[in-house]
């Protein structure tokens, strides 16, 4: 493949709900450029895009890939994204580095919980957008019925659609597309087109006049001879939709059956026609040592690249997708990390077409390329020139929302389960975990249970590691709610030198931190040098809970009196008698068990409001108010952690997978007696049993 100039570049995002057709999509532009030499199927697991075995197995994308295409002296990157819902965070970095999306919808579906997702994305990076009504030659397609869906979505959501095609034929007759741009009909691609045929000029003529109208919208010039002629010439008509689509105040819909190269020819010369180049895209704000400053994307500017993706693979090692921002970027190269303070090396330059690599000597401003085995680059990384050092802000990812507890399948994968966890955090920013100290368990939480699968499947296959997972502990911790004073003493003889210690203390809540120690000693009945091993009794008793196996919290601890022995009393027995005062003190203490609670978002269609308002109720939620807007309203709420561990999944089910949430952490909350009763006694007896141990 030869260099493209900025100028000459395309990268476009190819986003929808899952199964609207985008690989086969992808796989038609391959076919239809020369790229392939066949049509790749998704069931028969041929597609050049879903190459990852995980992908074939499950017969859905799960990772963006790029498919580099040349087309008319112009190279088209399409960047293929997942469809699922729990794979967002392919999305939304793709369309971070995108210039142009194209929304597939399903012609039979119509608008979906992943269509409305894409199209807010592609909002929130302010990036012009085709629709393409896919999967015209399906049984029941019915385009003006999908057309008036979108529309009404569309209007809803403040935009404006225009018709630049109609269908040639429907349903299993879905012969191909009528262009209303270069008024044509298009049968299966590589086939010339040929005149409309006269059947369906009349409604041509009527679309066409609409399509003209909104194109004279882009230039007041254009507007002014529209009003006094009624007509625009070819080019005019051209540069006034690429300014309407650019500036977003009409979205063209297009169609397609991509699974039979329908309606691909006419797309490629839209792309070229009416999608920005990088050049032409709004200047990026960079964090510059002098401050904020806008970057045009060319080759005479500083050199600055964005990596957007990481992965592994298992022959070459780490690959790094990155975009150039600015400048150009030749093979070996050395760029500054400016995230990590580190020289990297760009080494083995090339582009990445499913398994295909395609050596490249350099890449210019705006292409989307890969290099191998840099050391310490990560997802979301800005690299550029040392002596002009620039940072790019990571685009917004939604927050983790479902967790599992995990645990290495073998000794031998025990110590790589941390740095295993790490690297595949760093792939995906929609992954996090942790280790969590109330309940000792190591947490991964991610979008969903497919993505939480596709993980520990991908650190299996990519990095030799076992895991199996399991619901998730939730951190409760023990708490006291009034003062209450005890006295333990520890004494130990066996022969010879014995152990001899006791301790009076007091405890009382402490909302003010996590612990404060003191002490009210007079007099000569205990020494202060015993404080310490006293304290860390207690401290060792708070770590492992007394009560329910919780962390215990917020408590302060005066130790006001005790007694020594010259010479059986150590260290050791006031580290003791501390730990059991303490302990028979908390169980006077009005003992009590806090849960998290969640401050939860949750966002559903105005006709699903009350089923998840009372799903709600009965998860001990209690709302704080909700938000209307546009068809849709936002329930805010305060719930227990316990109660929405597996939310996701039946928010999907309550509201047909239209519904979306987040949450974060709001505060700790008393359990309800009945509640922490069963916890309680559930900890006894695992105590009891491991005594008999």
């Amino acid at each position: 493949m030869k260099e493209y100039t900025t100028e000459h570049l395309r990268n476009i995002a190819l986003v929808s709900h899952g199964g609207a057709g985008k690989t086969m999509m992808a796989e038609a532009f391959l076919h239809y450029t020369g790229a392939t030499t066949r049509l790749g199927k998704v069931e028969d697991g041929s597609t050049v895009s879903d190459y990852d075995e995980e992908e074939i197995r499950r017969k859905i994308s799960l990772y963006t890939s790029v498919l580099p295409i040349e087309y008319r002296d112009h190279k088209i990157n399409l960047l293929d994204t997942p469809g699922f819902t729990d794979f967002v965070g392919e999305e939304i970095s793709a369309l971070s580095v995108a210039d142009g999306a194209v929304i597939l919808i399903d012609s039979v579906a119509g608008i979906e919980v992943g269509t409305e997702l894409a199209w807010n994305y592609a909002d929130q990076f302010e990036l012009p957008r085709f629709i393409v009504i896919n999967k015209m030659d399906r049984e029941n397609a019915n385009f003006e019925k999908t057309y008036a869906s979108v529309e009404a979505f569309a209007t809803n959501a403040g935009k404006r659609l225009v018709k630049v095609q109609l269908p040639w034929g429907e349903k299993l007759d879905f012969k191909g597309v009528i262009d209303l741009i270069h008024m044509k009909a298009y049968s299966a691609d590589g086939k010339a087109p040929v005149a409309i045929p006269s059947e369906y000029q009349s409604a041509v003529d009527s679309a066409r006049h609409v399509l003209i109208e909104a194109a004279a919208e882009g230039e007041d010039a254009l507007l002014e001879k529209y009003l006094d002629t009624g007509e625009l010439s070819g080019d005019e008509l051209l540069r006034g939709l690429k300014d309407v689509v650019m500036s977003g105040a009409f979205i063209p819909v297009f169609l397609a059956a991509a699974g039979h190269e329908k309606g691909i020819a006419p797309l490629l010369d839209a792309f070229i026609e009416f999608m920005p180049a990088p050049s032409e895209h709004p200047d990026i704000t960079v964090h510059a040592k002098g401050g904020d400053v806008k970057i045009h994307e060319s080759d005479s500017g500083p050199a600055i690249v964005y990596v957007w993706k990481t992965t592994a693979d298992p022959f070459v090692g780490k690959m790094t997708y990155f975009k150039v921002i600015s400048g150009m970027v030749t093979t070996d190269v050395h760029l500054w990390n400016n995230t990590k303070n580190t020289d990297e090396r760009m080494g083995g330059l090339h582009l990445q077409r499913g398994k295909e690599q395609i050596t490249m000597k350099n890449v210019h401003a705006g292409d989307i390329a890969v290099v191998s085995k840099l050391n310490v680059t990560a997802t979301g990384d800005t690299l550029s020139d040392k002596n002009r050092p620039a940072i790019i802000d990571i685009p917004k990812f939604p927050s983790p929302l479902y967790r599992v507890a995990i645990h290495p399948k073998t000794q031998g994968d025990a110590a790589k389960i941390s740095p295993t966890l790490t690297r595949l955090c760093e792939e995906d920013l929609t992954l996090t975990w942790q280790n969590e100290y109330a309940t000792g368990q190591t947490i991964l939480a991610g979008m969903g249970d497919q993505h939480i699968d596709a993980a520990i499947r991908r650190a299996h296959s990519k990095f030799q590691v076992g895991i199996t997972t399991e619901e998730p502990k939730v951190p409760y911790r023990e708490g006291i709610t009034r003062k209450a004073s005890a006295q333990y003493r520890h004494k130990k003889q066996s022969g010879g030198s014995g152990q001899f210690g006791e301790v009076h203390l007091r405890i009382e809540p402490y909302p003010e931190g996590e612990f404060e120690f003191a002490d009210e000693l007079v007099g000569m009945n205990l020494s202060r040098s015993y404080l310490p091993p006293i304290e860390k009794g207690i401290r060792a008793a708070m770590e492992k809970g007394v009560f329910a196996g919780y962390p215990l919290s917020n408590v302060r601890v005066i130790v006001f009196d005790g007694k020594e022995h010259p010479v059986d009393s150590k260290p050791i027995a006031f580290e003791t008698a501390g730990r059991e005062a303490f302990k028979i003190a908390v169980h006077e203490a009005g003992p009590v068990l806090f849960e998290p609670i969640m401050n939860i978002h949750v966002t559903v269609p105005d006709a699903n409001m009350g089923d998840v308002m009372g799903d709600l109720n009965t998860r001990r939620g209690r709302v704080q108010g909700t938000e209307a807007e546009r068809g849709k309203t936002t329930v805010n709420a305060l719930v227990p952690m316990v109660e929405v561990l597996r939310y996701t999944t039946d928010l999907r089910s309550i509201t047909g997978g239209r519904g979306y949430f987040a949450m974060e952490f709001d505060h700790y909350d008393a359990v309800p007696t009945h509640l922490a009763t069963p916890i309680m006694e559930a900890h006894k007896k695992e105590m009891e049993a491991k005594k008999e141990e």
